[in-house]
């Protein structure tokens, strides 16, 4: 079992980390105006796979491309839509989003090869011909299995993790709709 304080340091140290540029993205900060599962917004919930995934990836001492894999977990639901929401001629939400996500991302921002299979990947094994080819984005892939899960079953993120989201974001700029 590791200890308590090298745990909490690293709570720490995977929020600083995510201090991160795309957070002042008017197009990803749009993510806060959709629900995704429960009472969590969009932008809140990529945030926490992002957190998360950063988390694991040290506590386990997994050598990762950490920009790279911040980046596409923090844009691998940039969808821009209200999914609850049914729209004649759009396909299953499940398995056609990341192909949407992936188009928008690669509208807004220019993707390496990771962060475009983190986020066209990120719904395997739903998504059985999008398999993901690199441990970053398998890693998101898995967050982000159980952060939806949680979400669904009405978990909400502590306090610091979305004050921590607020402040990286300008304050209270956008308010959970949900």
């Amino acid at each position: 079992m590791a200890d308590i304080s090298v745990m909490r340091r690293l709570r720490t140290k995977t929020s600083l980390r995510l201090k991160h540029i795309l957070l002042n993205e008017p197009t990803v900060l749009e993510m806060a105006n959709y629900c995704q599962h429960g009472n969590t917004s969009t932008l809140e919930h990529v945030y926490a796979v992002a957190h998360y995934s950063l988390y694991i990836s040290r506590l386990l001492n997994i050598r990762i491309d950490e920009e790279s894999m911040i980046r596409g977990a923090l844009l691998h639901d940039f969808f821009l839509y209200d999914w609850h929401i049914p729209v004649e001629g759009r396909k299953l939400h499940g398995f056609s989003h990341p192909v949407t996500a992936l188009r928008n991302a690669k509208t807004y921002f220019r993707l390496n090869e990771k962060e475009a299979d983190i986020i066209g990947s990120h719904m395997w094994p739903l998504t059985l011909r999008r398999c993901p080819r690199y441990k970053e984005s398998f890693l998101v892939c898995i967050v982000d299995k159980c952060c939806s899960l949680a979400e669904t079953l009405g978990h909400k993120y502590s306090n610091a993790l979305l004050s921590a989201l607020r402040s990286q974001t300008g304050g209270n700029e956008w308010i959970n709709l949900c």
